[in-house]
Parts: C-alpha cells; sequence; structure tokens
C-alpha cells in the first residue's frame, strides 16, 4: 500500500489508486448479537447489522484502491462507481482511513480490475475520467 500523506485532488486518486484484487472471496452476512471479530467491516443500521466477512464460498472480490484518499477528496468514488456501471458491474465501496474497498461480483473481479486499471491510465496520460475505448 502506498505511503505518505493522503492524495485529494481528483486526478491524482485516479492516476495513484493501483487496484490490488484480494485472492479471497468475500460475504454481506446479517448478523445477530456481537458481529464476529474476523469480520472485514461492521455496518449498522437500524434495520439491522452487517458483517463483511472472507468466506470460500462468498459471491464477491474485494478490490482495494491503494492510494492513500483523503477522506474529503471529491469523485473518487464517482469515477470509479461510473466507469463500472458503464459495463454493469455492482459496486459496494467501503472506505477506510487509508484506503477505499470495492465488493464487486466475483465472476467479474478480473474485467473490474481491467476497467479500473483503464480508469487508471487514463487520468495518469492526463485524459482525465474517461478510458480510451469507453
Amino acid at each position: 500500500m502506498t505511503g505518505g500523506g493522503p492524495v485529494g485532488d481528483l486526478a491524482g486518486m485516479l492516476a495513484g489508486m493501483a487496484p490490488l484484487l484480494d485472492a479471497q472471496a468475500w460475504a454481506f452476512a446479517l448478523v445477530e448479537g456481537a458481529p464476529p471479530e474476523e469480520a472485514f467491516a461492521i455496518i449498522r443500521e437500524d434495520e439491522g447489522t452487517t458483517a463483511i466477512l472472507a468466506d470460500p464460498s462468498g459471491d464477491f472480490a474485494r478490490i482495494t484502491l491503494t492510494v492513500h484518499s483523503a477522506l474529503d477528496g471529491v469523485g473518487l468514488t464517482a469515477a470509479v462507481a461510473g466507469v463500472l456501471a458503464e459495463r454493469g458491474i455492482a459496486c459496494n465501496v467501503v472506505a477506510g482511513f487509508h484506503h477505499d474497498h470495492l465488493f464487486v461480483p466475483r465472476a467479474r473481479a478480473e474485467e473490474a480490475m481491467a476497467a479500473l486499471a483503464a480508469l487508471s491510465h487514463s487520468a495518469a496520460a492526463g485524459g482525465g475520467m474517461r478510458p480510451s475505448g469507453l
């Protein structure tokens, strides 16, 4: 993962996102009582508590954008979700202090990685948020 301070400008976040595909499969599970300690993330909503858990039979892949994106940076989520949406790839985003994590359908993880790499390359080349070929 990247070192240094957070990147807040959209072009810098996109150019430096360096997506990393986790080899594990992941699942979103509703939990009652105390959430499992091994959960990657826990989301408490009025309707219930969701835990994101490593699960060999899980339907999701996790892609970590390794750029240290600033929490007040604007546009990263919209840009990555947009490029994936153009391909019909669902994307659930969880932001941490240092990185954003995208949960995409496992069956389309490689396609998502290719789309993100194209977006990052386009931004690095000064092409903005539109990878060539879209």
